[in-house]
């Protein structure tokens, strides 16, 4: 298959997907560092995604949870625990123990990363309204 064969409604919508993402996160001169941090790479993007998409559907995330919220074929164990301690340290999520099982570490994202993925979401919206609107 090549570029003529796609219908032009197609091509427009991979070119306006691949537009926004990229303004949004990698080309965004704007990222805040709490994002350039899941940005980093492919683990801590999807990681980033699962673990917000967990977190406003309400769902509690233990550390094995959060850990498994990306298929292994990405990282490790060993690297997926560290990135998770790593965001902790910068303070990009919140670790407490569970209130029933006091050894249990529950996570929670901070008020920082929170704003961050809020306002990172709003403008990818607008993004895709513009896109729409063209």
């Amino acid at each position: 298959m090549n570029i003529s064969q796609i219908e032009k409604k197609s091509l427009k919508n991979a070119r306006q997907v691949i537009r926004r993402v990229l303004s949004t996160t990698i080309e965004n001169p704007n990222n805040p560092d709490s994002l350039s941090f899941f940005q980093a790479d492919t683990y801590r993007f999807c990681f980033l995604m699962n673990f917000m998409y967990e977190f406003f559907e309400e769902n509690e995330i233990s550390q094995e949870y959060a850990i498994s919220l990306v298929p292994k074929k990405f990282a490790s164990r060993i690297k997926r625990l560290q990135v998770l301690k790593q965001a902790v340290q910068l303070g990009y999520i919140i670790e407490k123990s569970s209130e029933v099982d006091k050894r249990r570490r529950m996570y929670y994202p901070s008020e920082i990363l929170l704003n961050d993925f809020i306002a990172y979401a709003d403008i990818s919206s607008a993004f895709n309204l513009k896109d729409s609107q063209s």
